[in-house]
């Protein structure tokens, strides 16, 4: 008692400590805890926690112990299909289904209408006879320009959940060129414009074009010494004005890297000069005289029937000085003066 006074007046930390005697925990102290947790528990808070826990604990059993479904699912190993022409071209169409064995397999075509290419388990219209089917995968063969277009896999699945399953595949059948159409004039004056045309309608993808003269190729640029434009999309050659060098013979090329290129049978194009001889002046001489006397006669015609203006007024001026110049008034002089009478 006396150190624990000391410490308290010092208002230190004692370097001393009080021996005390270890209690072993009574079977009283012991049912105390027990109950104090008990109520504990009990509280609204801690009541509404392990309602909770009890109401999720079970559903997340069920959503453990149920068996796993999926839908009916289509894909495709390959959405864009492109191929040359007159070859085969497979549309792949893959499928799982959930519980359907044997599920319906359908194709259609979209473009401006909806066709069917196979349906009820076989071919119809155009593609009859030339395609064929393994499980869901269509293989077309010999396909030209007008098989491209979206093609539509339906899968249906009526024992599934999600009964329906689709995927579209695009296909692009690739033409090489053909030969151009080339449009060149025969002959062009020197110093005057000239243009040259080319086209390709068939190819796919679209074709460029390159010109050549004499078998030589025209470059596209704008150096100084060339007088021409070149578009290679649209296949059109410019001459702003042509001189004597640019006379040769033209032809036109068209490539799109799918086949090998083709070209137009070459023309040739003849540049003139625009010379005057003595024929053509005297037939301008003779033209310009023939011109002008006919004027003139249709001219004085006209007077002479008054069907001009100017002609009426200056015949009615004519007439009135005519009719002046004829009327004479009598003399007074010539006549005597007599003596009047009355009767």
């Amino acid at each position: 008692m006396q150190i624990i006074d000391t410490c308290l007046r010092a208002s230190a930390p004692c370097s001393r400590s009080v021996p005390t005697r270890a209690r072993k925990p009574s079977s009283r102290t012991s049912k105390e805890q027990k109950t104090h947790q008990t109520l504990h528990a009990l509280q609204p808070d801690n009541l509404k926690m392990s309602t909770a826990h009890i109401l999720t604990f079970p559903a997340l059993l069920m959503l453990l112990y149920i068996p796993s479904s999926d839908p009916v699912t289509v894909t495709t190993s390959k959405a864009k299909v492109e191929v040359h022409e007159n070859t085969n071209a497979v549309l792949s169409c893959e499928f799982k289904t959930e519980k359907e064995t044997n599920p319906r397999v359908e194709w259609k075509k979209r473009g401006k209408d909806v066709s069917y290419v196979y349906f009820d388990g076989d071919f119809t219209g155009p593609f009859k006879g030339r395609a064929s089917i393994d499980g869901a995968t269509m293989t077309l063969r010999g396909v030209t320009q007008k098989d491209s277009g979206a093609y539509h896999c339906e899968v249906t699945a009526r024992q599934d959940k999600i009964k329906l399953g689709e995927v579209t595949v695009t296909l692009t059948v690739l033409v090489p060129p053909h030969a151009p159409s080339c449009e060149v004039p025969e002959t062009v004056m020197r110093g005057f414009s000239a243009e040259l045309r080319c086209k390709d309608k068939l190819s796919i993808p679209a074709a460029t074009y390159s010109w050549y003269k004499d078998n030589k190729p025209l470059h596209i640029g704008s150096l100084p010494e060339i007088n021409y434009t070149l578009d290679p999309k649209t296949g059109t050659l410019k001459f702003k004005a042509v001189s004597k060098s640019d006379e040769g013979q033209y032809r036109c090329e068209a490539s799109n890297g799918v086949g090998a290129p083709k070209s137009c049978a070459g023309q040739h194009m003849k540049i003139t000069e625009f010379e005057l001889n003595m024929t053509i002046v005297i037939a301008i001489e003779v033209g310009a005289f023939l011109l002008l006397l006919s004027c003139c006669v249709a001219i004085c015609l006209c007077c002479r029937r008054g069907c001009c203006r100017c002609c009426r007024k200056n015949k009615g001026e004519t007439k009135q000085s005519r009719t002046k110049t004829n009327y004479n008034p009598p003399d007074p002089s010539r006549y005597k003066h007599t003596q009047s009478f009355v009767l």
